[in-house]
């Protein structure tokens, strides 16, 4: 009887498990345009380049890989970000973020840029939205 139940129950458990693996993807950095923009950005923080390589499009990956390169020495954080989807051009969704890029550098903070000035490119490839660039 104990062995009945115990059966039922791990195949109970490993059902659950995989319910719920199947539902994991639902809140990934790939589920809209404007929230791989966010996560593509705050890579930069941590200069993760496998991250930003593995959101970028094959085409735009070497780009992403010098951009996190020509942070290496100093500290970079991300503030304010906030993105949306502002259009599409051609194959593209347009996303554009409100927030700051800032460096450090020997203990001095200063902005480095405002991602309001670009228009990241957005493609969407078998249902993985990749960023392909800006404007």
């Amino acid at each position: 009887m104990k062995h009945k139940i115990f059966k039922k129950i791990t195949i109970l458990g490993f059902f659950l498990i995989l319910v719920l693996a199947a539902c994991g993807g639902a809140g990934s950095a790939n589920s809209s345009p404007s929230a791989v923009v966010e996560s593509y950005i705050n890579a930069l923080d941590g200069k993760d380049g496998t991250i930003r390589s593995t959101l970028s499009c094959a085409e735009w990956e070497e780009s992403a890989l010098m951009e996190v390169d020509s942070f290496l020495a100093y500290e970079v954080s991300v503030e304010g970000l906030s993105c949306k989807e502002i259009g599409v051009d051609g194959v593209y969704t347009l996303v554009n973020c409100q927030g700051k890029v800032n460096v450090s550098y020997n203990g001095e903070e200063q902005p480095f840029y405002d991602l309001s000035i670009r228009n990241y490119q957005v493609i969407d490839q078998n249902g993985e939205f990749l960023v392909c660039g800006y404007q």
